[in-house]
């Protein structure tokens, strides 16, 4: 079957072809035999992916094209849409991944056969992984090690049964879904999104889907309420026909690169493409709150998204090599199915000792696990949400600590962990520091604080998590075994210890540094040592007055900036800077250069670049290992490499010194020759690096001619909120390299007085900060 369904944009066949997208439109002229459109509109028009990649191999274009684009571009160019495209994509490598020579075996048929026989050998994997089944009749299997049920009688049908289905001992009936977010039902029936449902067969396409429990909700006596659909199912030989040539090259990926990392690879690059249509986790805070709970067999996620928080956990066990042979439990559930589903693809191809369970609903309303009892529980809940059934749980069993006010539905989430959390069981949310505060909660926050529920609070530096423009808190919470005889909390403000220079900027290992050193001997001992600024514990009683208002920042004694010898310090600091900035300053201007600038012969970046003088890089990719990473950030900032990239398996592009580094957006007139101390991070998302031979180009004389303000202006292009450089356009003269050296030694001296006017800037800064506070707390005198 020939892959027609599939569409490609002119910027797709760019890539596939490696050119510009300038090429693609000259090849759309000059051939008369370039593929015609087959949608889109006038302005961008697409065209079916395999009648291009068979005119590129005609054309001998296709031939250097790594696999991993083609396979992208069938991903994203898929009739059912990118989502969808992945769920298929997953299933078949997770069949890869667990029986591959299965996979040889059915990959030698025809398209049609392999659409036919693929649904059969899916569910043999996804049944034993997932537990779950696609047909009607085919009931999930047990929950597992730690999910804690009601017993039912063996043989007996369960009264939450629905239409007489049997259930198994801890297992609850099947309800389903039927078609792509449509819900039939009696009734008085919930499900994820509020809608009614009875019991059919899960037939949505792109979701992996399973008969979930029903559960008797405490909220209203004797109405049966369908807990969220399950997120796995064995998709249909017509829903998998369209998706075969893709698989058959997800499948030689596989080969290439390994199932996981193909999978993480695809997954990556979609949620990359798709910025605004999630709000992800980022990895070292997912990091962090998973070290915040420890070692867990049993976790839950009940808004898992993408997966980032589950991964996080640490995993049992005293030596590394023993950590893949603990089994383990790992439960999620999300509003979106195709998150839902990715999350519970990616997870399951993590190991073969991992038992996973991922479900579709709105957690609140339409719990999946009612029963579990999980060792821990992260979430990253969504925030403000006033539509959360406020109206509809009034009388829910999990509110053991007060009914949250319709504004507080991060309080209903805050409730909803602990009620899935065994006795003594941790859980870490990120929450809005307005949780913290807000007057409607503060009669939840003190129950929390009086049986001893909420352990810490710790408020991260802006820029952490999305939104990036407040300081958003974590709290770490236990389910109360016991009630502590003089109970404490912590609290600690990291704003003040790491220096923030922009999104992806933050400096995540001192930030690290500072919650772990007050929260591990605070878990052991119940009681912390006071850091002045960062972290106290709190006796509870001092926190139960009228608002109950729990901002770190409003507890702590302000850090020791007023000390008098500390700003003595600061002070000669300051001086000895000042002095070099002095000694730094540029002679003055002795009048136009030989043979003037405007008569000079120039030269452009790009006519450089294909002759061989420099060669160009973007930024943007992790690689394999964890490297700080330079960002535009940083390059505007002129700070050290402090951003972070997922892992990739795309090649990172690491910095030397003697590159010059130019961001592209912003409108500045900015470039960074790198140096030894730079040298080794990755170059980060927004950065061009230009590596210059030393025997054609000085890279001083580079760097301070792409800095002219005039040349920068005639290489950008301005749209309505950004201002976008073509580095190929900036211009250079032609000169000797003798003359370039000249330039060069002049334009070094200038940066090296630029960074002695900012470090000056920062010394004095923090000379007043702290002159203002110690004149304020009376650690300095007036006189």
């Amino acid at each position: 079957m020939q892959d027609n369904a599939t569409e490609v944009t002119a910027a797709g066949i760019a890539r596939l072809a490696g050119v510009g997208r300038a090429a693609v439109s000259n090849w759309r002229r000059r051939h008369a035999d370039f593929p015609k459109p087959v949608g889109g509109t006038e302005t961008s028009p697409a065209f079916a992916l395999a009648e291009v990649e068979s005119w590129l191999r005609r054309q001998g274009k296709l031939a250097e094209v790594p696999l991993r684009e083609r396979v992208w571009q069938q991903l994203v160019g898929h009739p059912e849409g990118p989502a969808t495209a992945l769920v298929h994509a997953g299933c078949v490598l997770l069949l890869i991944h667990d029986r591959p020579t299965v996979w040889l075996e059915l990959g030698a048929v025809s398209d049609e056969r392999l659409a036919a026989r693929l649904p059969g050998t899916l569910e043999q994997v996804i049944v034993p992984r997932f537990g779950v089944a696609g047909k009607r009749g085919v009931h999930r299997q047990g929950a597992g090690r730690g999910v804690h049920t009601p017993p039912v009688a063996q043989g007996v049908h369960s009264p939450t049964d629905v239409r007489g289905v049997h259930t198994p001992p801890g297992v609850g009936g099947g309800v389903s879904v039927n078609g792509p977010g449509g819900v039939n039902s009696p009734s008085g029936v919930h499900t994820s999104s509020g809608d009614p449902s009875g019991s059919a067969s899960v037939n949505t396409p792109g979701a992996v889907n399973t008969p979930p429990r029903v559960h008797a909700s405490p909220a209203a006596a004797g109405v049966h309420t369908a807990p969220a659909a399950p997120a796995v199912h064995t998709p249909t030989g017509p829903e998998l026909l369209p998706s075969v040539p893709l698989l058959r090259g997800v499948a030689e990926l596989a080969a290439e690169m390994g199932a996981r990392q193909a999978y993480e690879f695809l997954v990556g690059r979609h949620l990359d493409a798709n910025p605004r249509q999630y709000t992800l986790t980022p990895a070292e805070l997912a990091r962090l709150m998973g070290d915040l709970a420890g070692a867990a067999r049993t976790v839950l996620d009940p808004a898992c998204g993408t997966g980032a928080l589950l991964r996080a956990v640490p995993v049992p066990g005293a030596r590394e090599a023993e950590r893949d042979e603990v089994e383990r439990e790992l439960y999620g559930q999300d509003s979106a199915p195709e998150l839902a589903a990715l999350t519970a693809l990616r997870l399951a191809l993590q190991g073969r000792n991992v038992v996973v369970r991922t479900a579709v609903g709105d957690t609140l309303r339409a719990d999946a696990y009612p029963g579990l009892r999980a060792d821990v529980v992260l979430c990253h809940p969504p925030f403000n949400e006033r539509n959360w059934g406020h109206d509809e749980l009034a009388y829910d069993a999990r509110w053991e600590y007060g009914f949250p006010a319709r504004n507080e539905s991060e309080l209903a989430w805050v409730q909803h962990a602990l009620a899935r959390l065994r006795d003594g069981g941790t859980a870490v949310l990120l929450m809005p520091p307005a949780a913290a505060s807000r007057r409607s909660g503060r009669r939840i926050r003190a129950d929390l604080l009086r049986r001893g529920a909420l352990r810490a609070v710790i408020a991260l530096p802006v820029g952490a998590a999305p939104p990036y423009n407040i300081p958003l808190h974590l709290w770490v919470l236990r389910r109360p075994d016991k009630a502590p005889a003089q109970p404490e909390v912590l609290l600690a403000d990291t704003g003040t210890v790491a220096e923030h220079t922009g999104r992806g900027g933050l400096d995540w290992e001192t930030v690290r540094t500072a919650v772990l050193g007050a929260w591990r001997p605070f878990e052991r001992a119940g009681t912390a040592v006071e850091q002045p600024g960062v972290s106290r514990s709190v006796p509870v009683i001092e926190l139960l007055d009228d608002d109950v208002d729990l901002a770190p920042a409003r507890h702590l004694p302000p850090a020791a900036a007023g000390d008098g010898e500390h700003l003595g310090d600061v002070r000669e600091r300051l001086g000895e800077t000042l002095r070099l900035t002095a000694d730094l300053t540029p002679p003055a201007p002795t009048g136009p250069a030989e043979g003037q600038a405007g008569r000079w012969p120039l030269i452009t970046i790009g006519e450089l670049a294909r002759g061989g003088a420099l060669v160009m890089r973007t930024g943007g990719n992790g690689g394999h290992a964890r490297v700080p990473v330079l960002t535009d950030h940083d390059v505007l900032a002129g700070t050290a490499p402090s951003g972070t990239l997922p892992e990739s398996d795309e090649e990172a592009v690491l910095v030397e010194a003697g590159d010059v580094v130019v961001p592209v957006l912003g409108g500045g007139s900015v470039a960074r020759v790198v140096d030894d101390a730079t040298a080794g991070a990755v170059l980060g998302r927004s950065l061009v690096l230009l590596r210059p031979d030393p025997d054609a180009l000085d890279p001083w004389f580079l760097a301070g001619f792409l800095r002219g303000t005039a040349n920068n202006r005639q290489a950008s292009s301005y749209a309505s909120t950004a201002t976008r450089l073509d580095v190929r356009r900036l211009q250079l003269p032609r000169l000797t390299l003798d003359e370039q050296r000249r330039y060069g030694a002049r334009f070094r001296a200038l940066a090296e007085f630029e960074e002695a006017l900012r470090h000056a800037g920062r010394l004095g800064g923090q000379l007043v900060r702290g002159m203002y506070d110690g004149l304020t707390d009376g650690t300095v005198a007036p006189d």
